[in-house]
């Protein structure tokens, strides 16, 4: 499904070393609203943050610290920073 977010609420440890999470880059924004589209897969992990994702023609869906998230490509959504966000990520297959 072209929109489905997969969230992992509560990501084992060991898990996130093995994909190796930690040696992802960063990515960090301030409270905001904006669309986004996702040319390809992405999976992140929030280190801090409160945020709703909006895909388009689809219900919100809230994530944040300590959440492993992975987005879709082709999926078009607005993002709603509510908490400054920072975010370990990776882009394509893992």
């Amino acid at each position: 499904m072209l929109n489905k977010i997969n969230i992992n609420h509560n990501p084992n440890e060991h898990d996130l070393e093995r994909m190796g999470v930690y040696n992802w880059p960063i990515w960090q924004k301030e409270e905001s609203e904006f669309p986004w589209i996702y040319d390809e897969k992405e999976t992140c992990y929030f280190i801090e943050g409160d945020v709703v994702v909006t895909p388009e023609n689809g219900e919100p869906v809230e994530m944040g610290e300590g959440d492993l998230v992975t987005f879709p490509a082709g999926m078009k959504c607005t993002w709603k920073i509510n908490k400054k966000v920072r975010k370990h990520y990776t882009l394509g297959e893992l």
